[in-house]
């Protein structure tokens, strides 16, 4: 009789494996985000492949913006799904943002999937010597 070295990991990660075959997908989804801060604005970039314009909605209020949208189910004639990793349905991302911003002069745009909104900042005042009289 052989005797087999029982490795605990191995059977949790094959019993996850077996349950993700039969497991709905979770409703909603989040795309990922960049965000990143030059000297004059902060600049947000989405991956959102598949949704249109009008499918995303930006919110800014004080120093938040927020990213929100839809992503419909896709309706495709299959006997079966094996694995379903795209997300559908409602997502929402807030993002706190350290300073002050420039609403009026938000810009967005969506290329290739990818939505990029550049968000200025304003500009601090300059020092100014007051003189004494």
């Amino acid at each position: 009789m052989a005797f087999a070295r029982w490795d605990p990991l191995r059977d949790l990660l094959a019993i996850h494996q077996h349950l993700d075959r039969f497991a709905p997908a979770p409703a909603g989804w989040a795309p990922p985000v960049d965000l990143y801060e030059t000297d004059d604005r902060y600049v947000l970039a989405a991956e959102i492949p598949g949704l249109k314009r009008d499918d995303v909605r930006i919110h800014v209020q004080n120093d938040s913006i927020t990213l929100s949208g839809v992503r419909q189910e896709r309706q495709i004639a299959c006997e079966q799904y094996h694995r379903v990793e795209r997300g559908h349905g409602q997502f929402s991302r807030t993002f706190q943002l350290p300073h002050p911003v420039h609403v009026e002069g938000i810009s967005a745009d969506l290329t290739d999937g990818v939505l990029t909104i550049t968000i200025p900042k304003i500009a601090e005042p300059a020092p100014r010597r007051i003189p004494v009289s």
